[in-house]
């Protein structure tokens, strides 16, 4: 019911605004001047004049004309652009005509989840200097921005659901339209951008604090067998229907999630492995595409020192939750960052490190989205065996060359974990205690203050335990 008051209030507001405006041909606001039009795919362009109107988009060398439904109500599409760095003027004419300027066409991202996604760019001026200085510290980079091959657009829940009057919703990435945008976001495309020397445009839709549910469309969960007998909170689709759905006629090229801190406070584990699956699934049936998404690990956290009033939150909490968005990884053309040493305070909910969280998820996009041969992952476990008392562990990506390793712990069958020894050899890595002679499972930064030390050319392996009660209890399809 909800659901179809906020689409007819959207119907009558669109009417509303079409006809106080004597029918003037009025567009959404995710198209503006200056933004970036996704390459190599056909291009909606649409908006909302009187029934029955002739409309016109001329962009690129292109001009195709539609008619209004009985609504106001069009769409054009564009046949697929090449790249170009070149700011162009499209014009939409009707009753009035609209000029759009500066626009380029490039590689489009949208980026969304709670506060670590939001985190805005004028934060960084005024973070402590990090500890670990390999990871660099950009607290000028909004001050030094000036790439008009970044173009960003910020969500307001408020404002993208009405139609656009003045056109200019889309920024270069520089000055104050900088300052208030996602640092995770931004990082990501300056890496991208400098990759491939292409134009980049990022869409942040974040809410601080937010679960994963309002992010979903709240009839999607009907789709997943997992949710049939079971309620689902948190008021689902709040999110999605003001600061989602209006962008899905939107060509991009992939998603960048940062979420799960809300959820990990509820102790959730495989109902969050189903609910983000739920998440993937159907905003790419809103695109009609199968496309990429990247999301981003928890950061560490001091989760056992909060209080709750509603669950127990104990020291295996978050790397439980770890486990949960781990499962994501066995849907196709997903990615996860392990963020497991970029916290340097474990009572901070906001670690500073925004810059390499973009970082290392443009490294998935430029190795997996667009197939570049580079490294963009630390060793993610895959399968083990026992050998003459030592376990013998199985990675994808590893390519350490570190001798001796910690952060691994050991039990027999008592399923007593003690601190374990570890080696690379021949690929593999060897691990054991003096203290357990017959091995039976192994953990490695099963902790929420990890420490361990197992890096593929730079980048952490993403914590695990063999033991794993979810691989068996989440289904991909």
């Amino acid at each position: 019911m909800r659901r179809f008051l906020y689409k007819t209030a959207l119907v009558l507001l669109f009417a509303l605004c079409a006809f106080s405006a004597n029918a003037k041909i009025l567009l959404p606001q995710i198209l503006s001047s200056s933004m970036v039009l996704q390459r190599d795919k056909p291009i909606n362009i649409w908006g909302f004049a009187a029934p029955a109107e002739k409309i016109e988009v001329a962009f690129a060398g292109q001009k195709k004309q539609t008619i209004t439904d009985q609504n106001g109500k069009w769409l054009i599409v564009l046949s697929p652009l090449k790249t170009s760095a070149i700011g162009r003027t499209m014009v939409i004419s009707g009753s009035n005509k609209i000029e759009l300027s500066n626009i380029l066409v490039g590689e489009v991202w949208i980026c969304s989840g709670q506060s670590n996604m939001e985190y805005a760019m004028r934060k960084l001026a005024k973070i402590p200097k990090p500890k670990n200085e390999k990871l660099g510290f950009p607290s000028d980079e909004v001050e030094k921005a000036d790439n008009d091959q970044i173009r960003i657009f910020l969500v307001n829940r408020k404002q993208l659901s009405k139609p656009d009057s003045i056109h200019r919703s889309w920024a270069v990435a520089k000055d104050s339209a900088l300052r208030s945008f996602s640092a995770a976001g931004y990082f990501f495309a300056k890496e991208v951008q400098q990759k491939l020397g292409i134009p980049v445009g990022m869409i942040s839709s974040a809410v601080p604090g937010s679960a994963i549910e309002p992010w979903i469309d709240e009839q999607a969960f009907s789709n997943e067998v997992y949710f049939k007998d079971k309620k689902v909170g948190n008021d689902p689709g709040k999110f999605y229907s003001p600061m989602i759905a209006p962008l899905t006629n939107f060509k991009i090229r992939g998603f960048l999630w940062y979420q799960g801190e809300t959820n990990c406070f509820l102790n959730e584990t495989i109902s969050y492995s189903y609910k983000m699956k739920v998440l993937i699934q159907s905003w790419r049936k809103a695109w009609g595409e199968q496309l990429p998404f990247y999301y981003v690990q928890i950061a560490p956290y001091d989760y056992s020192k909060q209080k709750s009033d509603k669950v127990i939150l104990t020291t295996d909490t978050e790397p439980n939750f770890w486990e949960a968005q781990e499962q994501l990884l066995r849907l196709p053309n997903t990615g996860m960052v392990g963020t497991s040493d970029l916290n340097d305070n474990g009572g901070d909910l906001h670690p500073t490190y925004k810059w390499e969280v973009g970082r290392r998820l443009a490294l998935w996009a430029l190795a997996k989205t667009y197939h570049q041969q580079i490294s963009f992952s630390g060793p993610v476990f895959k399968a083990f065996t026992i050998q003459g008392g030592k376990a013998v562990l199985d990675f994808d990506y590893l390519k350490s060359a570190s001798d001796a390793i910690t952060g691994f712990t050991i039990a027999g069958s008592d399923g007593k974990f003690v601190n374990a020894e570890a080696v690379i050899k021949d690929g593999k890595v060897l691990v054991f205690s003096k203290e357990v002679a017959k091995p039976v499972n192994v953990r490695y930064n099963w902790s929420e203050s990890p420490a361990g030390s197992l890096y593929s050319n730079g980048l952490p392996a993403l914590p695990f335990r063999t033991d794993n009660p979810l691989s068996n209890q989440f289904r991909t399809n």
